[in-house]
């Protein structure tokens, strides 16, 4: 199939609603960086509590079951897409954390590796559908892309919140005022300095992931500069959290596709 015929196929399947992610609202990026923490704390609570081979492997089932209902879902859908981010939050965390604690391999290598891995599933995307935009996500190829991006990110993310807190000695408070930093520039370059918005919108969105990491283990850790709160107690809170926006999302809409009302920060991934 011809390149332009591909483009008006993803146009109108999108204009019919058939988008599978959703609209980037200012609640989008909260109910991430509350999920990326969750995860932290969920994971590291699981591993702690229970035998972690069992941990791991319930992990990955709830990831298994989480993305196939994901996938199969004909539409975005709040419950059913968040679910799956979360999963992939605790499992991501989970596969960082193994590769650390158990084969003992240095959190710079797993960092490495782990960008080296992102950077081919961008290649291989861009290459494969001509953009990295999260607005054309209307095939199921295109959402095994973006889910392939999503894991990498997690799995990064965690490997390099760690490696600033404890490898470099910054601690958890000094790790999340860093990435914090780097969380907004993409999003103020974009706003004022005319930078790409999908390259914007990525950058950000990787730094999700060791941010909300970093945050998690200052509350719920009593090493590194941390509060000592417990993860348990922390994991528990967040989930609420995550609970009532999503609940908030399904109720009222705000983020699905061609519904939103306002979106301030959905233009930053918005080109093909």
């Amino acid at each position: 199939m011809r390149p332009a015929v591909l483009r008006e196929t993803w146009t109108r399947l999108a204009r019919q609603g058939y988008h599978k992610v959703p609209e980037l609202t200012l609640l989008f990026w909260a109910i991430k960086l509350l999920s990326t923490a969750m995860g932290e704390s969920f994971s590291d609570y699981l591993v702690f509590q229970i035998n972690p081979y069992v941990a791991v492997l319930a992990g990955c089932l709830g990831l298994l079951v989480a993305l196939v209902l994901q996938l199969r879902a004909p539409r975005y859908a709040a419950p059913v897409y968040w679910l799956a981010v979360v999963m992939v939050a605790v499992f991501g965390t989970m596969v960082a954390d193994v590769l650390h604690v158990v084969l003992h391999i240095p959190y710079l290598v797993t960092s490495a590796g782990f960008a080296a891995a992102l950077a081919v599933v961008f290649a291989a995307w861009q290459r494969v559908e001509r953009t990295l935009s999260i607005h054309s996500i209307v095939t199921t190829r295109r959402e095994l892309f973006y889910w392939a991006t999503v894991m990498a990110t997690f799995a990064l993310g965690t490997a390099l919140g760690d490696l600033t807190a404890a490898t470099l000695g910054l601690g958890y408070p000094a790790s999340a005022l860093l990435f914090g930093v780097l969380f907004v520039i993409p999003a103020l370059g974009y706003r004022f300095l005319g930078w790409d918005p999908i390259a914007a919108f990525w950058s950000s969105y990787v730094v999700t992931r060791p941010l909300g990491a970093s945050v998690a283990d200052w509350l719920g850790k009593p090493f590194l500069g941390g509060l000592g709160l417990g993860d348990g107690r922390v994991a528990l809170v967040l989930t609420a959290g995550i609970v009532l926006l999503v609940g908030c999302l399904a109720v009222t809409r705000l983020d699905v596709p061609g519904e939103s009302r306002g979106r301030p920060l959905g233009e930053a991934a918005d080109a093909d």
